[in-house]
């Protein structure tokens, strides 16, 4: 939640709207809700006590949580926020809301219909903690008077354990209704637990006076003892890596060339002699290659840069540094992977011709410049048109389309040297 805040507090140039301050502002109260969650789970995680105080206490914490998840859901369905929240975070932000104030009202009914006032009890401490779990007590109710008439307590722990099975359907109702939601089967889980646990309770209790009871369980006070708050990253204090430093240096390694797969090079160091240097930084470069030596067999070109030695990457190290790598293995193979970079330029060819009309298969044919065939270079190049000119009346400018010489009656034979794009004023040349 820090994290986020920060970023809605100084990151002001949002690229997508999952980076603006009303998305951010509701990811913060869905983290915190969810850290408010895990302090509640945290406490009762060894087991909670049936005793008064207790569940008193765990009852006010648990009200917390399902208020926290009432205001997420409310965030998550304002505009324009809405329209950018999956439908699932929203519905399961609801149900937690419904099933932890289903809990909060099962705490409470068992504290009333569990632990009757013992004359050695504390009267006033248990009034006290009652009464901080209600902002209104119903009309006709007072506190004390309910802690210690036997009937106003079950009449009124029933009217809490009605509420809560009615918070537990609508969850399970609400659960049902989102198709990635139903299909978790842990929440389904825990959503009918806790509403079979409730219905068990309800129906524990005696049921000739429930068509007398008209009392009408009021809300529960939320409260908490654990603070929570979030965090502000401290950048300082925190040791960082680049994860893009395995790359290498970026001025070579960058998405500007294009390298071949590493290639490993069986290395047999002859009398010492590697059969090449090296130059340049990190990484560095195979220069010099002799092509008589073991390494040139193996594979080595000139211009390889090499990365790892033994295993041991080398991008960042400089030539001395793998010098002595080399040299301190001795006599023994050494492995290195090397990478080529490949030319960037397009290694197409800049022209082509197409020969399809009369004949049965169409010929996509490579013209290669020979040398006899160069433009002088003192003359002005003609401008180039078109690869395809289509129509009778651009079918003899069309300078990019390869034209044969063919037998015509009457004609001639042609004396001059043909070249690959040489045009004819005749139609049946034309392919």
């Amino acid at each position: 939640a820090g994290v986020l805040s920060y970023l809605k507090e100084t990151f002001t140039h949002t690229p997508s709207y999952d980076m603006s301050p009303a998305m951010l502002n509701v990811l913060m109260k869905m983290m915190l809700a969810q850290a408010r969650e895990c302090v509640f789970e945290q406490i009762g995680l060894s087991g909670i006590r049936n005793e008064f105080f207790t569940l008193v206490k765990m009852t006010q914490e648990v009200a917390k949580v399902g208020e926290v998840y009432m205001l997420v859901n409310t965030a998550m369905n304002q505009e324009p926020v809405k329209e950018n929240i999956p439908y699932s975070w929203s519905k399961l932000a609801q149900i937690k809301s419904d099933h932890y104030k289903a809990l909060a009202h099962y705490f409470i009914a068992t504290i009333l219909c569990d632990h009757e006032l013992q004359p050695g009890d504390d009267e006033d401490q248990q009034e006290k903690a009652l009464s901080q779990l209600y902002d209104y007590v119903p009309e006709g109710l007072m506190v004390l008077a309910v802690l210690k008439d036997k009937i106003q307590r079950k009449q009124l722990g029933k009217a809490h354990l009605r509420k809560a099975i009615v918070y537990h359907e609508e969850a399970l109702r609400v659960c049902g209704l989102c198709k990635k939601l139903r299909n978790i089967e842990v929440l389904q889980e825990v959503l009918t637990a806790a509403h079979k646990r409730s219905l068990l309770k309800y129906a524990q209790q005696e049921t000739e006076d429930d068509f007398l009871s008209l009392i009408q369980a009021p809300d529960i006070l939320p409260k908490t003892e654990h603070k929570i708050e979030a965090i502000a990253p401290q950048f300082s204090k925190v040791k960082v890596k680049d994860f893009f430093h395995k790359l290498g240096p970026l001025t070579v390694f960058s998405a500007k060339q294009r390298w071949t797969a590493p290639r490993t090079i069986c290395l047999h160091p002859e009398a010492g002699e590697l059969g090449f240097s090296l130059k340049g930084g990190s990484p560095v470069q195979v220069y010099c290659l002799d092509p008589a030596c073991s390494a040139a067999s193996a594979g080595l070109k000139e211009g390889d840069y090499i990365v790892s030695v033994d295993g041991m990457d080398c991008k960042w190290l400089g030539v001395n540094e793998v010098l002595e790598k080399l040299k301190s293995v001795g006599k023994q193979p050494v492995e290195l992977e090397v990478i080529s970079c490949q030319d960037t330029a397009a290694s197409l060819h800049s022209k082509s011709a197409t020969y399809s009309m009369g004949m049965q298969k169409t010929y996509s044919l490579i013209c290669l410049a020979m040398d006899e065939d160069k433009i002088d270079q003192t003359k002005k190049a003609p401008l180039k048109l078109p690869f395809l000119s289509w129509g009778t009346k651009n079918r003899q400018k069309a300078a990019s389309t390869l034209c044969l010489p063919s037998a015509v009656a009457g004609s001639s034979q042609i004396k001059k040297k043909l070249s690959p794009f040489t045009l004819f004023n005749t139609e049946s040349s034309l392919y």
